[in-house]
């Protein structure tokens, strides 16, 4: 088996990764993507925006294109979790599918939460991540620092699934600054160029075409 190495979805991602976010290190086994955002908010209403990924989290990044279906529950093996609803059958049933894209593994309020899991394309391979979200009061609101550390085997190539990944995890980051709202003359990913329009982002099956492997 090889990874197909041209990756669109990559290449479409990181045009318009801000210049704060980075593939911050990289081997033959994983990865680690940082990235900041300065809001305009205090820790408290950060951390209660944070734990509800339905009003800010991307749609084109779930799996069943509404981010209304996310939920997350923020206390230690508490599920990061989506529903997917069903098509309704002639017969009047309505089967729902669902995702559990992470689990929380520690959840300090107003300060920490770290969750583990494999998201997007990353869901179908044996490698895992640890996402962890930090909140810090500044003057004027709140500093998300926002991490996510990558291992384990994956048939992908390090280099280009990296790439893919800061970028989406930028986008949800730039979600909750934007739901937040930036905090004015702040730098690091408020002062970048602007996000890609919904309707440019490509979508979780987008990526795991892109990102397939091949024979």
């Amino acid at each position: 088996m090889r990874l197909v190495t041209t990756v669109l979805a990559a290449a479409a991602l990181t045009a318009a990764v801000p210049l704060s976010a980075t593939v911050a290190e990289t081997s033959e086994r994983g990865f680690v993507t940082q990235d900041q955002a300065d809001v305009a908010a205090s820790p408290l209403d950060t951390w209660l925006a944070l734990i509800r990924p339905a009003d800010w989290w991307s749609d084109a990044h779930t799996w069943s294109a509404d981010a209304a279906n996310m939920t997350l529950t923020p206390q230690a093996g508490g599920c990061f979790c989506e529903r997917v609803p069903g098509e309704d059958r002639e017969d009047g049933f309505s089967l729902d599918g669902s995702v559990q894209h992470m689990t929380v593994i520690q959840a300090y309020p107003l300060r920490n939460l770290r969750m583990r899991g494999g998201l997007g394309p990353l869901q179908g391979e044996p490698a895992t991540g640890v996402l962890t979200i930090t909140l810090e009061e500044i003057a004027g609101g709140t500093r998300i620092r926002w991490e996510y550390a990558v291992g384990g085997s994956m048939r992908y190539e390090v280099a280009s699934i990296s790439q893919a990944v800061d970028a989406v995890m930028s986008q949800q980051l730039h979600g909750l600054r934007d739901y937040l709202g930036a905090l004015e003359g702040a730098g690091g990913a408020d002062g970048a160029a602007d996000d890609p329009s919904p309707d440019e982002e490509p979508s979780i099956e987008a990526q795991i075409d892109a990102l397939q492997v091949a024979e």
